[in-house]
């Protein structure tokens, strides 16, 4: 575990929502070297510091630089935030040697929250929240919107299925709530019913 990460375990996922791009990959990267599987989700919603026409016009010059002769060589443009991720991640990585191709193998990106990672665990890294390292009241852009000002068509689509997504969740919340209400009913219920004898099953209960 990298210091400062919050990261242990051998699989975990990380929601990207409200993290630094730069710190978020930094401490992604170490981990995957270490040895880690990582899987981050909602890459549409990280950070970059600097508002949204200043990272337009870095990411435009970025645009311009390519081979003359053949662009389909290089370098490749990536539009979705998660594949910027990637590239981010990529390049802290000594990828073209076997032991950084391996850690980047390790490396899973998506937006919005797909199955089955809508039912598990979701974590933070503090060492890279927005919250925790961006200056009060300093200007910021997401990741999403700013792949969908250079080309990136599905930002409309991600929101509308994180919204489903959200919906379902709620609604499963609240049937869980009720269920609790009703099972700690029954169990007072049950306690007023059984009276004395209470005190005889007392020292087995678990």
């Amino acid at each position: 575990m990298v210091s400062g990460s919050g990261l242990c375990g051998k699989k975990i996922v990380v929601d990207g929502r409200n993290h630094m791009l730069g710190r978020l990959a930094s401490i992604l990267a170490k981990e995957l070297l270490n040895g880690q599987r990582v899987t981050v989700v909602r890459c549409e919603d990280i950070c970059l510091s600097g508002g949204l026409v200043r990272q337009k016009m870095k990411y435009m010059r970025f645009l311009r630089k390519r081979m003359n002769t053949k662009p389909s060589h290089g370098p490749i443009h990536f539009r979705a935030p998660s594949k910027i991720l990637w590239r981010t991640i990529r390049g802290m990585i000594p990828h073209k040697t076997k032991r950084g191709e391996a850690a980047l193998a390790r490396l899973k990106v998506f937006e919005g929250v797909p199955p089955p990672y809508d039912k598990t665990k979701r974590m933070v890294i503090p060492d890279a929240l927005k919250v925790l390292r961006l200056q009060a009241g300093h200007k910021y852009c997401l990741l999403g919107k700013l792949s969908s000002e250079v080309g990136w068509n599905h930002y409309d689509t991600i929101r509308e299925l994180e919204k489903k997504r959200k919906d379902r969740a709620q609604a499963t919340y609240e049937k869980k709530k009720q269920l609790k209400k009703l099972r700690v009913a029954a169990e007072k219920a049950a306690e007023a019913k059984l009276g004395k004898e209470l005190s005889i099953i007392a020292p087995i209960k678990y």
